[in-house]
């Protein structure tokens, strides 16, 4: 990181908060950046605010559009209806949307048999691993998928493929115990919201195991998920203490509070709202660090350190450890002019 990226006294790099009267002990926050939405859950949302627009509600969602309980009860609000299941959704032709997570391919087809509306909003980036696993098992390759079972993520990768193409691997204990059938013909793809670190030392151990696996050309970890540990990295060591701003059930936001703890700060949180604070925990601090998982909006971010300037006198400074410019363009049938 250059010398100039963090900043501590220049004005510029200050965001002002208002005093509050009363003596308050000083506070300095270090703001990660980058942090919050990236482009996969910017482009998921928009997808709803955007059928919503064209169709007008209800709109149907599979799952949350993105684990964020925020942003899920704003597009509530709005007119999104979230279900479980496609059962949930009648048949009267309303729009159904697939989450940011994607789906097994069973429920796009069991959506079309039905004759209902789709709309994916898959991130690109999962969908990239989708058809690394497919071509894997077309050239004959068996795909082990690193990641954590149950997530929506893991659900909708396996189903991409025939039952018995695809086997999770979740730890390095697995691995010593995995048995193939043709340790020549394997392939690896991973989760892509995963502990950058942690998924270095399974896929070393998968080499090491099964020296001729084949991997993906570009790692399937995303460029927001490795930023948000990069700057976390950088800030964990600084402060006494840090919160992730974002929900329990996001996995991109419970390695960030890990990649904080193995960085070596004394006090990690995750945290949806202020309300959320536990305040004892945080009593004698001089500096805090702050960052939000990729599915958590900046209103949020504020909302924290504004608890914060209730009670202390704060500054703010942000550590930025690369700027980010991806976009996603919205699925063609959302377009203007195709809507038109």
């Amino acid at each position: 990181m250059s010398a100039d990226t963090i900043n501590l006294t220049a004005d510029p790099d200050r965001i002002p908060h208002p005093a509050i009267s009363g003596e308050k002990p000083p506070l300095e926050i270090l703001l990660c950046a980058p942090r919050g939405f990236c482009a996969g859950v910017v482009r998921a949302i928009d997808v709803v605010e955007r059928a919503l627009a064209i169709y007008g509600p209800p709109v149907y969602v599979r799952h949350e559009i993105v684990h964020n309980k925020y942003v899920v009860e704003t597009l509530k609000r709005k007119g999104a209806v979230f279900v479980r299941e496609l059962d949930e959704v009648p048949d009267e032709g309303a729009p159904v949307v697939f989450s940011a997570h994607g789906v097994a391919k069973t429920v796009p087809a069991n959506a079309v048999s039905r004759g209902l509306t789709t709309i994916d909003a898959t991130c690109p980036l999962v969908t990239k691993v989708h058809r690394e696993a497919e071509i894997h098992h077309k050239r004959g390759r068996h795909v082990l998928l690193v990641g954590h079972s149950g997530h929506p993520e893991v659900v909708g990768t396996m189903g991409q493929l025939p039952k018995g193409s695809i086997t999770l691997v979740e730890d390095l204990e697995q691995i010593s115990r995995l048995e193939v059938a043709d340790a020549n013909n394997l392939a690896w793809v991973t989760q892509t919201t995963l502990s950058v670190d942690d998924t270095k030392h399974i896929v070393a151990a998968l080499k090491e195991k099964f020296p001729n696996i084949t991997g993906p050309h570009k790692d399937d970890i995303c460029y927001a998920t490795t930023n948000r540990q990069e700057a976390v990295k950088e800030v964990a060591p600084q402060v006494d203490a840090l919160i992730v701003v974002g929900s329990s059930n996001s996995s991109n936001s419970q390695r960030l509070r890990e990649v904080a703890e193995r960085a070596g700060c004394p006090i990690t949180r995750l945290v949806l709202r202020a309300e959320e604070i536990d305040w004892e925990a945080f009593g004698n601090i001089r500096r805090l660090g702050l960052t939000a998982g990729a599915s958590a909006p900046e209103v949020l971010v504020e909302e924290i350190i504004d608890a914060f300037a209730a009670r202390y006198d704060v500054s703010v400074d942000q550590v930025s450890v690369t700027i980010e410019d991806m976009s996603f363009p919205l699925p063609r049938e959302l377009r203007s002019e195709a809507a038109e």
